[in-house]
């Protein structure tokens, strides 16, 4: 269904709205509209990316995890994924993005939704498979009372084409 929403009816709501606007202004003005507020929507990008990518490497330096940088990032990637795709919904959902009010609010629902996932060991797969071998989490393998000690093996790993 999320496909649905972002490859069939955004870009219908989004057609709809520019030929709204296009009966009202003319189509001069409105691709013109719609060039301006790319141009601008990157500017304003590049600014905050660059302030965030900033702040991201202070906090490495400090020793820290960047991680509400990070997700500002991945914020701000998808504003200019927005910014850049012709249209006024879109736009104004990237514009929104932008502004740190908002994203502040959003930047920690991303961490809240991303946090559980990857502290859970579910969301990962003990054994995975490289073509036709396999690898085994050996940790997945042992009893709960040696779950806490280090393993390290090392190895090689070769495919057969017999």
């Amino acid at each position: 269904m999320p496909l649905l929403i972002v490859f069939i009816i955004i870009p219908l709501i989004e057609l709809a709205v520019i030929l709204k606007v296009n009966s009202f202004i003319g189509i001069g003005w409105t691709l013109g509209l719609i060039i301006i507020t790319a141009f601008v929507g990157v500017k304003l990008l590049r600014r905050q990316g660059i302030s965030t990518l900033l702040r991201a490497n202070q906090k490495m330096q400090q020793g820290q995890i960047p991680a509400q940088e990070l997700a500002e990032g991945f914020l701000l990637a998808l504003a200019g994924a927005l910014l850049l795709t012709p249209g006024f919904v879109t736009d104004a959902i990237g514009f929104t993005l932008l502004v740190p009010a908002t994203r502040r609010v959003l930047v920690h629902r991303v961490i809240a939704f991303i946090t559980p996932r990857m502290m859970s060991n579910t969301s990962f797969q003990s054994t995975s498979s490289f073509e036709s071998g396999s690898f085994k989490d050996v940790n997945s393998q042992q009893d709960s009372q040696h779950r806490h000690d280090k393993i390290t093996i090392e190895g090689e790993y070769s495919k057969d084409d017999k």
